[in-house]
């Protein structure tokens, strides 16, 4: 993600799309915290009236779209430094096909992350950007979960168990 957001410079959308619950989100907020100076997480699945109201009516003028997302979230938009990120984008298609012009426009960062089935069943009607850059996120296998549970121990002794038949 990191080489993303220094080859990029604003220039593409991050698409970072896999299985359900492997962690897509966490992973994105945590680097929006670390790698820039504010950013909004819009939620489409947590999304209520007031914020769909916001993509439905404004996104054709971004100045009042950019103006009135960061009035919703209070968060100060910092132009090159603040990451956008649309979490479940496969649930309103309308922002995922936003992308382009919103890349185009070139304030801000935009990280998308959603279902690999969901993301591939929801695009009928849309164009699909090609101002996005896309990575696969994969779930931990057991031994990967280990290693980030700092357990250095489990696996090197589940290994002489099988290996001791």
């Amino acid at each position: 993600m990191l080489q993303w957001k220094q080859n990029s410079q604003g220039k593409s959308a991050l698409m970072i799309d896999g299985a359900r619950r492997i962690g897509k989100s966490y992973i994105v907020e945590e680097f929006a915290q670390k790698e820039y100076k504010s950013y909004i997480l819009v939620d489409f699945n947590n999304a209520d009236s007031d914020l769909m109201e916001i993509f439905d009516k404004y996104l054709k003028n971004l100045d009042l779209f950019f103006s009135y997302l960061a009035l919703y979230f209070n968060v100060t938009l910092y132009p090159r430094n603040t990451a956008i990120i649309f979490d479940e984008v496969q649930l309103y298609p309308k922002a995922r096909a936003a992308i382009k012009y919103l890349v185009k426009d070139g304030r801000y960062d935009y990280i998308e992350t959603g279902s690999l089935v969901s993301i591939n069943r929801n695009v009928k009607d849309i164009v699909i950007p090609s101002e996005e850059c896309r990575m696969n996120m994969y779930p931990m296998d057991f031994e990967e979960f280990l290693w980030a549970m700092g357990d250095e121990q489990m696996m090197p002794f589940i290994r002489d168990c099988y290996e001791k038949k």
